[in-house]
């Protein structure tokens, strides 16, 4: 059982925090989530819900008891601290306004302060970056951000393994994350894997 905080930013794509958030509930780890304000709103559009308490009982499910929320502004949050052994970070989806914060040290909320804290003491930071089309300034960060430390996992899903629903789509991206942090799942099949048809 492993500690992983789950940052969910004002990007598009918000479905892809709350899907990781209950894989990883489902699996006994514990998730702290922490939720920018931008990031609320997108959830209210993208997944029809309205208000604080919906979004809360949207990623309480199903293991309450393994899901906590944090304000963006509590800086009492254990992992704002290095002193806090956290296993990864992984802003997903990671907006490019949160990119360039993280790329130049910034930490004026909870959210970046725990970004700081994984890259200085060298634990794993995925972000899960969603814009189209990428303007210099954007790559650029990401090259700066992968420099200090950060897997840079943009929200790009592929079709070698024939989706057939958004919600395909959405398991491929959480899959990859999960590759990443090393957690067996069943979301995806690998390439190797993927029977070719006549």
């Amino acid at each position: 059982m492993a500690e992983y905080v789950i940052g969910i930013t004002g990007a598009s794509g918000s479905i892809y925090g709350v899907r990781l958030v209950h894989e990883l509930s489902a699996r006994n780890h514990h998730i702290h989530v922490v939720i920018t304000n931008a990031g609320m709103k997108v959830m209210e559009e993208e997944l029809g819900i309205s208000g604080p308490k919906e979004i809360e009982k949207l990623l309480l499910y199903p293991k309450k008891a393994q899901v906590r929320i944090w304000q963006n502004d509590d800086f009492t949050a254990p992992f704002m601290s290095g002193s806090n052994a956290f296993e990864a970070v992984v802003i997903i989806p990671c907006s490019v306004g949160k990119l360039a914060a993280i790329a130049n040290g910034i930490s004026s909320n909870l959210l970046e302060r725990t970004t700081d804290v994984a890259l200085k003491e060298k634990r794993q930071l995925i972000l899960v970056v969603r814009e189209t089309p990428l303007s210099i300034i954007h790559l650029e960060n990401m090259v700066r951000v992968a420099k200090a430390g950060a897997q840079v996992m943009p929200a790009m899903p592929a079709f070698y393994h024939h989706p057939k629903t958004v919600d395909d789509m959405v398991n491929f991206i959480v899959g990859k994350v999960l590759n990443l942090l090393r957690i067996e799942h069943n979301l995806l099949r690998g390439w190797g894997s993927i029977q070719k048809k006549d």
